[in-house]
């Protein structure tokens, strides 16, 4: 317990939640703390509209709890037009977990955040993310029903990171079709960002392919690893914005198309699995398309892991699951083309389709 609370004036300055510009109409935002297990959570609740709120539990080491305010207000928001433009009837959530994954993460913890989760009564339904494993969901599953990406032994439908980096790489392909006339990736220079599961999964797609790629991570262990099994290169510079590619596939964490980086940026396409990759949507996005570099947006792209789990409350099959997945490709083309004729940037294009069966369900449910 502390006796140091802040004063109702320093609070209204400090506009800690309803001032951030990612909270964008959130409908609620829990925030969630265990001291016997050390839990410090936050689970936001962008839009029900359409669905229960679905989309994974990331537990990072963040700097500050502003910092994981700000990660779970517009991770949940972009969770909401996932689901819209894929078709889903979801609305749109995630939950963050402040700590370490390698050293704080434990069975009691959570089983104790799975707890919390339970309290929403289905408001909210959780899944994998950064830092969680699906051993992880088997353990939330304990306590709550509200959890996909179970394991398959257990009538889940397993890790999502493949399906996930299978839609990528459909997304990637539809953009080099309308870039370059033909979506093959053969001899293409292709530079991944953030080699974890789903990066993996895309670097084996890329490469079956005859991609060229570079692969970029903080982990050099993992680098290694990867790049030994796919025979692929190690970015070993100081500034991979600088660097001559065709594509940049971002697959780490979100922001990295900034105001640092956007105009060094050498990539003809950027397509990949990160979420929320543009740190502002609308000017970056303009900037792009002025500079002619094709966006696939990445909450369209990187929808493949939410189908999969959707299959869980859903129960259609692994055919399904893929079919859904493919037509990722014909939903990138359709947005990019949109926006072409329409002279949108490609984000604008695919939040407003998204927005748009937002509104009309809100429209439906009000008669």
């Amino acid at each position: 317990m502390t006796s140091e609370i802040i004063s109702s004036n320093e609070l209204s300055k400090a506009d800690p939640v309803f001032g951030q510009n990612s909270f964008d109409d959130h409908e609620q935002i829990v925030f969630c703390n265990d001291k016997d297990t050390g839990l410090k959570a936050i689970i936001g609740i962008h839009n029900t509209v359409l669905g229960p709120a679905l989309g994974g539990t990331r537990m990072w080491d963040y700097q500050n709890e502003w910092e994981a305010l700000n990660d779970v207000l517009r991770l949940s928001r972009g969770m909401t037009f996932k689901s819209a433009i894929t078709g889903l009837n979801l609305g749109g959530g995630k939950a963050v977990i402040i700590g370490d994954a390698k050293t704080q993460k434990t069975p009691e913890l959570m089983r104790r955040f799975g707890e919390f989760v339970h309290s929403l009564s289905g408001r909210y339904i959780t899944a994998e993310d950064v830092g969680m494993e699906t051993a992880d969901m088997d353990t939330v599953r304990e306590v709550t029903p509200y959890v996909t990406g179970i394991s398959q032994n257990k009538g889940g439908a397993g890790n999502p990171s493949p399906i996930t980096a299978y839609g990528v790489f459909m997304g990637m392909k539809a953009a080099a079709k309308f870039k370059y006339g033909s979506d093959v990736l053969e001899d293409k220079n292709v530079f991944v960002q953030g080699i974890g599961n789903v990066g993996e999964a895309l670097v084996e797609h890329l490469s079956n392919e005859g991609a060229n790629v570079t692969i970029s991570d903080i982990n050099q262990e993992r680098l290694e690893e990867v790049s030994s099994k796919y025979g692929v290169k190690i970015y070993n510079g100081q500034d991979i914005y600088n660097e001559a590619m065709d594509i940049y596939a971002p697959c780490a964490l979100g922001a990295t198309i900034n105001d640092d980086t956007i105009y060094k940026l050498q990539a003809s396409i950027i397509a990949g699995a990160a979420n929320n990759q543009l740190a502002e949507e609308n000017r970056h996005g303009r900037i792009l398309q002025e500079r002619g570099i094709v966006y696939a947006p990445d909450f369209l792209i990187n929808a493949g892991g939410i189908i999969n789990v959707y299959a869980e409350l859903e129960n259609y099959d692994r055919q399904e699951i893929m079919r859904k997945t493919e037509n990722i490709y014909n939903t990138t083309l359709e947005i990019l083309d949109n926006a072409k004729t329409n002279d949108l940037t490609t984000h604008e294009a695919a939040f407003n389709i998204a927005q748009e069966r937002i509104e009309t369900r809100k429209r439906e449910n009000s008669k």
